[in-house]
């Protein structure tokens, strides 16, 4: 089929699938194999009985569609539901925080926080439900789950979300159970450091809607992206590449799978101590010759830990072992490689910023004039047994401001002197990353790296930095109140990973919201009553453990 194009199996899934794009459009496209021999037209897969002898991967291809249909039989006004959803995705996608496979939450996680603030405010108009969205869950207790209705246990024997039972289920972090039976955590790729950037983010959403009720701000307010690439001082760059585009898109699609593992690997190794950001959006460098696309993680260490001089983190063992398990990759060909680096975020490359200008910080426009930001320090990769690959690789890893700036295939990078002189230079400002250092060399899989790892745990050297981040015990605590919220990040910059129609996209959301109607008022109910009391919750907040 010509309209087809991209077309990639991923059959190592949670729940397999085959993804391409139809006329333009992706598609996902699940499998499930059913007892039936005939598969009729009016067939009802919300019946439980469609899941007898089906095998797990079956049952959670089927639970897709069981999950969607349930969520829409019990949302009070589904036009109400479907008008917030759109909004919240939007919003998510613009502030970074829309992605299962980093660690964030996808769709149905979306959806199912967006339906369960409607079961709460049942006879609220969109732009309330938005504001109630983030009041609810800054508040929410994690790890109390979000449920929209009971979980059912079935004679069928299909194992079901139950912390009381099964010990795995108790670390997860952020639990949205999904309606249908059996009973699943959508959400269970949330790590800590996920977690604490999502709930900043429903924090500052929050702030932004309490603005907009009571002092008139704008809705496009809400939807301003999130300015990734100024939030930190310090980031791992991930560069992958690889010979031809099939290759690159098959390669990236793993790599990308794994940067989660990258963030718990890092949190394991650090004790929590170091602090990650993955940035779900992927960028690609179009000066150079070769299929190559980066992803970017930003780094800061935990809040209200004491600084010592002198500290570093060693994470070169933690990313050994990472590229150790990207490694694994069954599908690897010659030509893929990956290279870690760390970068501060004076050398972040200008591919990333749009139309490739960097942004100029204010208060440092006069001190960089004339003078050009390094890029991110590489390495040389190693060789291959392929002549032409390894020009291409030469080629796509030099240019002329580059060649300074290339290290030994064994190198390590350490900013300790660098920080010294910052913070000599800058005694207000003692909090930046005082050294992390991490592994430059490339990756090429060898049929030698991909037996079993003996990781040498890394010692703790510590560093700093965390202006902006709130400690992962304040997500927990029983109450948060405004004085309690993380400093915000100051937005202006014009960064936007979203497609060109983004703009109008928004103003088609805005007008949905009714922005001439206050988030205070209700439209009149079938009682006749137009008070807010209405708006309290039919169904309160369980805030009981359920451990």
């Amino acid at each position: 089929m010509p309209e087809v194009t991209e077309l990639n199996r991923v059959p190592d899934a949670h729940v397999p699938v085959m993804k391409f794009k139809f006329r333009g459009i992706s598609i996902d496209l699940l499998y499930a194999s059913v007892a039936l021999s005939i598969i009729p037209d009016d067939l009802d897969i919300s019946q439980e009985s469609i899941l007898y002898n089906l095998d797990e991967q079956s049952v959670r291809s089927l639970n897709g569609c069981r999950v969607t249909d349930q969520i829409l039989r019990l949302v009070p006004d589904v036009q109400s539901f479907r008008t917030t959803l759109r909004c919240i995705k939007f919003w998510a996608k613009q502030r970074g925080v829309y992605s299962n496979v980093t660690g964030f939450l996808g769709g149905v996680n979306w959806a199912l926080l967006v339906a369960r603030v409607c079961q709460l405010y049942p006879n609220a108009i969109p732009s309330m439900l938005v504001s109630r969205f983030f009041r609810v869950y800054t508040q929410w207790r994690w790890p109390n789950p979000v449920m929209l209705c009971p979980i059912e246990e079935d004679e069928l024997g299909f194992q079901i979300w139950d912390p009381r039972k099964n010990p795995r289920d108790r670390t997860h972090l952020m639990p949205i159970i999904t309606p249908a039976y059996p009973c699943m955590n959508s959400s269970y790729n949330v790590s800590t450091s996920t977690l604490r950037v999502m709930g900043e983010q429903f924090q500052k959403g929050n702030k932004i809607c309490e603005d907009i009720e009571m002092n008139g701000a704008q809705w496009s307010t809400l939807f301003e992206p999130y300015p990734f690439f100024e939030a930190y001082k310090n980031y791992l760059q991930v560069d992958i590449i690889a010979a031809d585009e099939d290759g690159l898109r098959n390669w990236k699609g793993w790599v990308e799978s794994r940067l989660r593992i990258l963030t718990l690997m890092i949190e394991r190794d650090t004790q929590g101590m170091l602090q990650c950001h993955p940035y779900p959006c992927e960028h690609v460098d179009r000066t150079k010759p070769c299929y190559h696309c980066a992803f970017f993680m930003g780094l800061q260490r935990k809040q209200g830990v004491p600084i010592q001089e002198g500290q570093q983190f060693d994470i070169r063992d933690t990313v050994d072992e990472f590229k150790q398990s990207v490694g694994m990759y069954i599908f690897w060909r010659p030509g893929m490689d990956i290279y870690v680096s760390h970068v501060r975020r004076k050398q972040i490359p200008s591919y990333v910023f749009p139309g490739g200008v960097r942004r100029t910080r204010p208060g440092r426009a006069a001190n960089l004039a004339g003078r050009t930001s390094p890029g991110a320090r590489e390495c040389s990769p190693k060789s291959s047994n392929s002549p032409a690959l390894d020009d291409m690789h030469e080629e796509c890893y030099s240019n002329s401001a580059e060649k300074a700036n290339k290290r030994k295939y064994e190198s390590v990078l350490d900013v300790v002197d660098a920080d010294k002189r910052a913070a000599a230079s800058s005694p207000n400002d003692t909090n930046c990353l005082s050294s992390v250092v991490a592994v430059e060399e490339p990756y090429i899989p060898s049929s030698s790296s991909r037996g079993g790892i003996n990781l040498k745990h890394a010692k703790i050297l510590e560093e700093p930095d965390m202006s902006y981040a709130k400690s992962d015990d304040q997500l927990h605590h029983k109450k948060c109140s405004q004085k309690e919220r993380a400093e915000e990040i100051g937005l202006g910059t014009e960064f936007s990973h979203c497609p060109s129609t983004a703009g109008k996209y928004q103003n088609a959301l805005v007008e949905e919201l009714e922005p001439s109607v206050n988030l205070g008022m209700v439209l009149t109910t079938q009682n006749g009553l137009k008070s807010e009391t209405v708006q309290k919750p039919i169904l309160r907040v369980s805030l009981a453990s359920t451990a």
